[in-house]
C-alpha cells in the first residue's frame, strides 16, 4: 500500500499540519480523527488496516489530517468565544488548504466524501453541511451532533458557535445549502447500540435531514456494537464495499 506524508505551515491555522495519504486512485476519502488525536490514528487503530484491500484495489484514495479539538471544544483553558474562533480557522484550513491538497494528488475537481468516529463523526457532517460544494456526502460513525456541552457553562453564544453546532443551525438551514444537499451527496449516518453510544442522536440527525428533504441513510447497529474500535474497523470497510 503507497503511504505518503505530506506538512505545511498553514496559514488559517497558525501552525503545521501533517496529513497522511493512502493509495494511488479510487475516489478520495477524508478521514477526522476522534477526539484530541492525530493523523496517523486510524493506522494506530488499525482502521487502516481494516479498508487496505480496497485501498490497493483502486476503489479508494485515503486522506487522514490532525484535529485541532484539544485547542477548541475539548479545551477547557478558554473561552467559548476562543473555542468558535479556532473551530473557524479549522474550517478554513479544510477548504481553503485541505480540499485543495486532495484535488491536487486525486488530478482533478473530485468530490470528496468525509468520514469519522465519534468527535470525527461530528467534523466529518458539519463540513458536509456548511459546504456541500465541495463535498459530496460522508460516513459518519457514531457521532454526537450538539455541541452544547462544551460552551453551555459559560452563558456564551455567538456565531461561530451557532454555525457550527449542527444542532442550532441544521433545523433553520434553507436556499442553497438544501437544494445543494438534496441532489447527489451520500449521507450514511452510523451508530451502534452497545456501551457508550448515542444512537438518539444520531436518529435525530437522520430526522432533521429528512425534515428539509435531504436524503440519508441511517443505520443502527446492534446492542453489541460499542463506542470502541472494533466497531468503527467493521463499518468503514463495509460502507466503502456496499455504497461506493
Amino acid at each position: 500500500m503507497r503511504r505518503e506524508i505530506d506538512q505545511w505551515y498553514s496559514p488559517s491555522l497558525n501552525k503545521h499540519m501533517e496529513i497522511v495519504t493512502y493509495g494511488h486512485y479510487g475516489f478520495p476519502l477524508l478521514m477526522f480523527p476522534t477526539a484530541a488525536a492525530d493523523y496517523l490514528e486510524y493506522e494506530r487503530f488499525l482502521l487502516i488496516d481494516a479498508i487496505e484491500p480496497y485501498i490497493n484495489a483502486g476503489k479508494v484514495k485515503v486522506f487522514s489530517i490532525n484535529s485541532i479539538n484539544s485547542e477548541a471544544w475539548l479545551n477547557k483553558r478558554v473561552h467559548p468565544k476562543y473555542k468558535g474562533i479556532r473551530q473557524a480557522q479549522y474550517n478554513n484550513y479544510i477548504t481553503e488548504e485541505v480540499v485543495p491538497f486532495i484535488h491536487h494528488k486525486v488530478g482533478g475537481r473530485q468530490g470528496i466524501i468525509t468520514t469519522g468516529a465519534s468527535l470525527g463523526a461530528y467534523h466529518c457532517v458539519n463540513q458536509v453541511l456548511r459546504r456541500p460544494d465541495l463535498f459530496d456526502g460522508c460516513i459518519a460513525m457514531s457521532g454526537g451532533y450538539n455541541l452544547y456541552d462544551y460552551f453551555e457553562s459559560y452563558g456564551y453564544h455567538d456565531e461561530n458557535i451557532y454555525f457550527n453546532n449542527i444542532h442550532e443551525y441544521l433545523p433553520n438551514m434553507h436556499g442553497w445549502h438544501v437544494d445543494q444537499l438534496q441532489r447527489k451527496h451520500q449521507i450514511h449516518i452510523l451508530t451502534g447500540q452497545g456501551n457508550y453510544e448515542n444512537p438518539d442522536d444520531s436518529r435525530w440527525l437522520s430526522g432533521a435531514l429528512w425534515s428539509k428533504g435531504i436524503g440519508n441513510n441511517l443505520d443502527v447497529w446492534g446492542w453489541d456494537m460499542p463506542h470502541d474500535w472494533p466497531t468503527w474497523r467493521a463499518m468503514l470497510p463495509y460502507y466503502i464495499a456496499s455504497r461506493f
